[in-house]
C-alpha cells in the first residue's frame, strides 16, 4: 500500500488500532505504521498489558524486514509514552531509532503523559506533527480517555427493543425482538467493553452468562452484577467460571464467603438509602482501570443509572415491529414539563440486517 499523505498513513495506523480492539485493554488501543518514500516499512499495534506497545512492534516490524528507519516517519494513533509503566517509554524508543518525523493523532490524556512523549521526540530534533484523524482515534479510545480524564468508565446501555420502544413481554417473552445480525452487531459491542453490567433483576429473570459469543476474542469481559441484597443464586450462570464482581449495599457475611469460593468478588458500595451507589460504583470501576462499560439490564437499573447521570451513551437496536402494552427500556418518572426532558444526540444511526441500530449520546449538563 502506497502512502501519500498523513491522513492515508493515519488511516492505515487506526485500522492497525483496531486489531488491538478486543485485546489492550486497559491499556489503550494504539497503532503504529513507518513509512519511508510512501512505503510501509513496519507496522504494530500495541499487545496486551506488560508486553510491547505499538510502536516497539513496529520497529521491531521494520527491522525483521531489513529495514533502516532512520529518517523515516511514524504514524501512531495516540503520543507516544514517555512515563516508565510495565514497559519502557515508546518516545525513548523512537528517539533511539533515529526517525526523522512523528505524526500523532492526538495528545495522550494519561497525565503521566500529556504533551511530554512529543516534547521529548521534538528537543531530539524528530519533527512532530498532531491532529491528523483524531476524532476517530478518540472514538476508538473513548473509554481511556474517559478513565483518564474522569475517573471512570464510559458507559454504554445496550437494549433491543421494538418500534414503539418495548423490551420484553409482561410474561417475559423477549427472545427474540431483533434479528440475528442485531444479536451478533451487539455481541461485537460486548467484546470491546472490558466489562459487562446487569441487575439482580435481569439475572433472576433471564439467567444470562453474559459472555461474548460468535465472535472471535482471545478474553471476556469482566462481569458485574448489580445485587444490594445479595439475592443471587449460587447457580447463576453468571457465576459460572469465577472473577464476577457482585456490587452490594448490605452484608450478608454467609453469603459473601459462599460467593467468594465460587471465585466471586463482593464490592460493598452502600447508599443512604440501602441501595447500591452507583455513582461510586462508576468511579469504583474507574479505579479498577475499567475503560469501557457495557450496560445490558432490565428497565428498572436502565432507569436509576440514568437518573444518576451514570449513562453516556445508549446503544439501542429497533426492530420493525410494534408489541403494544409490554414491558419499556427505561423505568424514568413520568414528567409534568417537556423542560425536563432526558436530552440526547443521535452520534450515529445505521441498519443492521432488518434493525435499527442507534448510538444516541447524552447532552452534557450545565
Amino acid at each position: 500500500m502506497e502512502i501519500l499523505n498523513d491522513v492515508d498513513g493515519m488511516r492505515l495506523a487506526l485500522d492497525w488500532a483496531a486489531r488491538g480492539l478486543y485485546t489492550t485493554t486497559p491499556n489503550p488501543h494504539i497503532g503504529c505504521v513507518i513509512v519511508r518514500d510512501g512505503q510501509v516499512i513496519g507496522a504494530g499495534v500495541t499487545q496486551p498489558a506488560g508486553q510491547n506497545h505499538a510502536e516497539i512492534e513496529a520497529l521491531a516490524d521494520a527491522r525483521a524486514r531489513g529495514h533502516d528507519v532512520r529518517g523515516a516517519t511514524a504514524y501512531v494513533t495516540l503520543e507516544p509514552c514517555n512515563h516508565h509503566g510495565r514497559t519502557p517509554p515508546c518516545s525513548d524508543a523512537l528517539v533511539r531509532a533515529g526517525l526523522g518525523r512523528v505524526v500523532a493523532a492526538m495528545l495522550d490524556p494519561n497525565p503521566l503523559v500529556a504533551g511530554q512523549g512529543l516534547a521529548k521526540l521534538e528537543s531530539a530534533g524528530i519533527a512532530v506533527t498532531t491532529g491528523i484523524l483524531a476524532d476517530e482515534a478518540y472514538e476508538l479510545n473513548i473509554g481511556f480517555f474517559s478513565r483518564m480524564q474522569r475517573g471512570k468508565p464510559w458507559a454504554r446501555m445496550k437494549t433491543a427493543a421494538s418500534l414503539d420502544g418495548m423490551t420484553a413481554l409482561h410474561n417475559g417473552q423477549s427472545q427474540w425482538i431483533t434479528g440475528p445480525e442485531a444479536r451478533a452487531d451487539g455481541h461485537a459491542w460486548r467484546a470491546r467493553a472490558c466489562a459487562i453490567l446487569t441487575g439482580i433483576g435481569t439475572v433472576k429473570a433471564d439467567d444470562p452468562q453474559l459472555t461474548v459469543r460468535g465472535i472471535d476474542t482471545p478474553r471476556q469481559p469482566r462481569r458485574i452484577v448489580v445485587d444490594s441484597r445479595l439475592d443471587i443464586s449460587l447457580d447463576a450462570r453468571v457465576l459460572a467460571g469465577g472473577g464476577t464482581w457482585i456490587v452490594a449495599a448490605v452484608p450478608h457475611p454467609e453469603k459473601e464467603a459462599q460467593l467468594r469460593a465460587l471465585g466471586a468478588e463482593v464490592i460493598m458500595l452502600p447508599n443512604a438509602a440501602g441501595k447500591v451507589d452507583l455513582a461510586a460504583l462508576m468511579l469504583e470501576l474507574g479505579r479498577r482501570q475499567i475503560n469501557e462499560l457495557h450496560v445490558e439490564a432490565g428497565a428498572k437499573l436502565n432507569g436509576s443509572l440514568i437518573r444518576e447521570g451514570c449513562v453516556d451513551e445508549l446503544l439501542v437496536y429497533l426492530a420493525p415491529t410494534l408489541l403494544g402494552d409490554a414491558q419499556g427500556m427505561f423505568a424514568l418518572p413520568a414528567l409534568t414539563e417537556l423542560e425536563h426532558k432526558v436530552a440526547l444526540h443521535f452520534h450515529q444511526v445505521r441498519q443492521i440486517g432488518q434493525d435499527v441500530r442507534i448510538l444516541a449520546r447524552f447532552m452534557p449538563q450545565h
